[in-house]
């Protein structure tokens, strides 16, 4: 049941509570973060016992009343709350009025591979939240199995990373290892080839001899330097998406979707 305007306001501690979630320590302290905007809560509430609980203002409850009903039916508290309530728990400078704590996945790089999994991508020292969150998106929309964030990279559950999947992060497994060789290594004992992204690659995305049909994970890396030497040599192969234009380069996001779906094409048809 939504609970009545004004029972919470901004020095109530639940609402103090997720308030701290924007920082990465107390997301890991709790395990717990926030997923911001009716998609993100929408696609939250799809999900058996992610959603702990959910903030909205009177306009953003009237205004999505099938996000109260799922809510209710999954016995989530749905708080009605005034806009500053709002204000001071959301990452935006302009809420959508509706924003709810959730529970991070317990996925692990252990219980993501004994799915066997044949399509992944591998995100290396990628730093900016919203590429972060964009490549999550894209491989759900690639219909890959899971990402894993590696070596120094930004925490998946950022506020700004979950609001740039627009949802996709409950979809798939997102899972987090320090060790980039490591990783890389269990991957390739499982059989997936090991695909690195990037400018400088030895074989075209296109070339008829690169086979996409077999199982993969896609290496992709930091959004300024790219793939260190090191990381790269990890890899199986080095491959370049080719620039037809006089652009420079591709951004991360962009790089990521040409890849995947040309992955995803050729496991459709291969």
């Amino acid at each position: 049941m939504a609970s009545t305007p004004g029972e919470l306001t901004v020095r109530s501690g639940r609402v103090k509570h997720t308030r701290r979630l924007a920082t990465r320590a107390f997301r890991a302290e709790t395990g717990e973060f926030l997923a911001e905007g009716p998609q993100a809560v929408r696609e939250a509430l799809t999900v058996p016992d992610a959603t702990v609980e959910v903030f909205a203002t009177a306009t953003g409850t009237a205004q999505h009343t099938d996000l109260v009903d799922a809510a209710e039916a999954l016995d989530v508290p749905w708080h009605v709350v005034t806009d500053d309530v709002v204000e001071s728990i959301a990452d935006t400078v302009q809420p959508q009025g509706v924003v709810a704590r959730c529970r991070i996945p317990a996925a692990s790089l252990d219980s993501l591979l004994a799915t066997d999994p044949t399509f992944l991508v591998v995100c290396a020292d990628i730093r900016d939240p919203g590429n972060a969150g964009a490549v999550i998106r894209c491989a759900d929309a690639a219909g890959a199995q899971g990402v894993v964030f590696v070596g120094d990279s930004v925490d998946p559950y950022n506020p700004k990373s979950v609001r740039a999947t627009v949802g996709s992060v409950f979809h798939l497994p997102v899972v987090t290892e320090r060790d980039v060789a490591a990783t890389l290594a269990r991957l390739q004992g499982l059989g997936l080839q090991v695909l690195a992204a990037d400018g400088g690659g030895d074989v075209s995305l296109f070339a008829d001899d690169l086979d996409l049909a077999q199982p993969t994970a896609w290496l992709m890396g930091n959004e300024a330097w790219g793939l260190p030497a090191a990381t790269r040599s990890l890899a199986d192969r080095v491959v370049s998406v080719p620039i037809y234009g006089r652009a420079e380069s591709l951004n991360l996001a962009t790089a990521a979707a040409v890849c995947l779906y040309a992955s995803a094409r050729a496991r459709s048809t291969g």
